[in-house]
């Protein structure tokens, strides 16, 4: 006879009843012993990282992992899992500082970097071994996985292990010291991958300005478009869309300036169109700069041509700030342009700019205060100047 189940299944119940089976008569560490010994496949997981709280999205992928490798063993191999945890040290990092009451990252210096650091070390493996942890839920979802010997990557053994390949590497001329654009936590005063940026920002309000770019040759200026005010200190270069149909138009109380035909519904005032040509007519025509902070080694300050403009938006010229963008950098490689970065880690100008030292080039709010950014000063530089053509009402 088959024992009768009640009606009302307690299926957290069986669940336990089960995993409590295969601890008790080691069925995972059988199902490793018990195959080929000359057939081994091993696998090492890719750490989850535990920063926080494990959620149902980690159950999904962990139940792939754990199909390869039960899959594996029914194929007669001796499936080693090494189970591992990603000490992830930016988020770490910030909860750490938040529950601190840190602004910014000299208050960890003040703090003590090897109490901070301790305390990090807690905190993450508070999360391994919490009720309702990583080491609960990888038992509770009956994930096979050794978690007695896992590769934690906070550890030192395992830190100098990434520093020799990168070694080994570096020695085989695999590894080269260049530039590349990325986000930048000016807080933590590190470069964000996308996984730490997907954690979480603030949506902002940028300033929109048109700026007159005077030329050299002629009384006439060329029309720019940007959201970035404060990267116009470091700006080198302009880039136009040699196919581009452009125009040149006078307009009373702004003289002549040059901007895409297919953007002339950015002008809101009287203009007399006085020339049409084509953007390769205006490349290397040089222009004044905007700010004198620099002196450069390398032809900058003239019209450049880019794949990259279009006439969707703006004017159809484009500021070129190596430093401060993916195309803008590419194309500075291209025509060998000065690289200006005149911004510390921490999103402050620095003693070069020296109408605006210090100051944060976005406006930043602290845990505790409001700092704002440098555009409204720089925007009301460029206004007094008279070469700001008009920006959003807010500025």
């Amino acid at each position: 006879m088959f024992k009768q189940f009640d009606e009302k299944i307690n299926y957290p119940g069986i669940e336990e009843r089960i995993l409590k089976f295969w601890q008790e008569k080691q069925i995972f560490e059988k199902s490793i012993s018990s195959r080929d010994e000359k057939k081994h496949f091993t696998f090492y997981e890719g750490p989850p990282t535990v920063n926080g709280r494990p959620g149902i999205h980690h159950v999904m992928a962990r139940a792939l992992k754990d199909l390869v490798c039960r899959y594996k063993t029914i194929k007669g191999y001796r499936v080693h899992r090494k189970a591992g945890w990603d000490t992830h040290g930016l988020p770490i990092e910030i909860a750490l500082e938040k529950e601190l009451g840190f602004n910014q990252k000299s208050d960890i210096e003040k703090y003590g970097v090897d109490a901070f650091n301790k305390k990090a070390k807690e905190l993450v493996y508070h999360h391994i071994e919490m009720k309702e942890g990583w080491r609960t839920l990888t038992e509770r979802m009956g994930y096979w996985i050794n978690l007695d010997d896992p590769y934690i990557t906070c550890t030192n053994d395992y830190i100098e292990s990434v520093w020799w390949a990168l070694a080994e590497y570096f020695k085989k001329g695999l590894i080269y010291k260049g530039f590349k654009i990325v986000p930048q936590c000016p807080h933590c005063e590190t470069p964000l991958s996308s996984h730490e940026l997907a954690l979480g920002y603030d949506e902002v309000k940028d300033p929109s300005v048109y700026v007159k770019f005077k030329l050299k040759d002629e009384d006439a200026s060329i029309l720019v478009w940007t959201t970035t005010p404060w990267t116009l200190i470091s700006n080198v270069a302009l880039a136009v869309g040699p196919e581009i149909d452009y125009v040149k138009i006078q307009i009373e109380k702004h003289g002549m300036l040059y901007i895409a035909k297919a953007r002339l519904e950015a002008i809101k005032e009287d203009y007399v169109i006085l020339d049409e040509l084509k953007g390769e007519k205006l490349l290397n025509k040089e222009y004044e700069p905007l700010f004198n902070y620099f002196e450069v080694d390398k032809k900058a300050w003239y019209v450049i041509g880019g794949d990259f403009v279009s006439t969707e938006d703006g004017t159809g010229v484009v500021h070129i700030a190596p430093a401060f963008g993916a195309d803008d950098y590419e194309v500075s490689k291209k025509y060998n342009l000065p690289f200006l970065q005149p911004v510390t880690k921490s999103g402050r100008f620095t003693d070069q700019v020296k109408d605006f030292p210090g100051r944060l080039v976005k406006t930043i709010q602290f845990q505790t205060h409001e700092e704002k950014g440098a555009d409204p000063d720089i925007i009301r530089n460029l206004k007094e100047r008279g070469i700001l053509y008009k920006a959003t009402n807010d500025y």
